[in-house]
């Protein structure tokens, strides 16, 4: 049988419902899921690389969720444990802490080096006085019953960052006339410094007399073989009408500085030859020498 070309194909269009809309079941039955289907991404990767897919919205963000508590067991007790061994290296740690501290450990304060030096409450004992007695010259003779009469005069103190001595000494020339003025004094200087290296400081500290300005000229040399750095500073006195001379001995070893100062006037009428700035500089190197030794021996007093 042959079928008509102008006949519809009933295959070829879909075909009207014949009863018409059919409403939605009540209660229909879910939608089989296809295991072949692409499983949806969860929020926040289903648009790969960690973006979120066009139209869904992007998680919440907020707070991290708490680590959960451990259980009552074998765990807690792991944990209880682990926290008493990290308490106690804790505890050991603060208590070495503690006597680093009082024993300074943590200190970046260098020890002082006193090179074997002690103080003396009586610096005038252990000077040496011998080279300016070769020189012929003597001290004084007390000229009164009261302290400040004394000659020699000493003093010293000890205190927490340093330990200060001192000896002043009047001298007196053999051959001077009494009828005429004269004046010799040696002023000598200890200091133990406790707190405070004087090294860096202590070259410049005589080298500055050169650089000062003054009227008065200053001349600086370097001293070798008396402690660790010795200067020698000796006034100029060109043109003088008077002999008169001044010259400062300043010597450092370790941590012990000493000064030697001598300082000497006389008129022109005293009659007695003063010495030269270059014998007073070898009286004091030999002082020094001598005087240094003493108290390397010495003890407090």
């Amino acid at each position: 049988m042959s079928i008509s070309g102008d006949q519809n194909n009933p295959y070829g269009q879909p075909q009207p419902n014949p009863y018409g809309q059919v409403p939605a079941p009540q209660n229909p039955v879910p939608t089989q899921q296809n295991p072949y289907a692409q499983q949806a991404m969860p929020q926040g990767q289903a648009g790969g690389y960690g973006y979120p897919a066009p139209g869904v919205p992007a998680p919440p963000v907020g707070p991290p969720t708490a680590a959960p508590v451990a259980a009552p067991g074998g765990a807690g007790r792991g944990m209880s444990g682990w926290l008493w061994a990290v308490g106690g290296v804790v505890a050991a740690s603060a208590i070495w802490s503690s006597v680093l501290f009082a024993t300074g450990g943590f200190s970046s304060e260098p020890s002082p080096d006193l090179a074997g030096y002690a103080y003396t409450g009586d610096l005038c004992a252990d000077t040496s006085m011998t080279p300016f007695e070769n020189a012929h010259f003597k001290t004084k003779a007390n000229t009164g019953t009261a302290s400040k009469d004394a000659n020699p005069q000493h003093s010293g103190a000890q205190l927490k960052s340093l330990d200060t001595m001192t000896c002043n000494v009047s001298f007196e020339q053999d051959t001077a006339s009494s009828s005429a003025y004269s004046s010799t004094w040696l002023y000598n200087t200890a200091t133990l410094h406790r707190e405070t290296d004087p090294a860096p400081e202590f070259a410049d500290g005589y080298r500055s007399y050169e650089k000062q300005d003054t009227s008065v000229g200053y001349k600086v040399d370097a001293v070798p073989g008396i402690g660790d750095e010795a200067y020698l500073v000796t006034r100029k006195d060109e043109g003088s009408t008077s002999s008169s001379s001044y010259v400062i001995l300043g010597v450092r070893d370790g941590w012990m500085t000493y000064q030697s100062t001598w300082s000497s006037y006389a008129s022109s009428s005293s009659g007695g030859k003063q010495p030269t700035a270059a014998e007073v500089a070898t009286m004091l190197k030999t002082s020094a020498t001598e005087t240094l030794k003493r108290l390397q021996n010495s003890r407090s007093r």
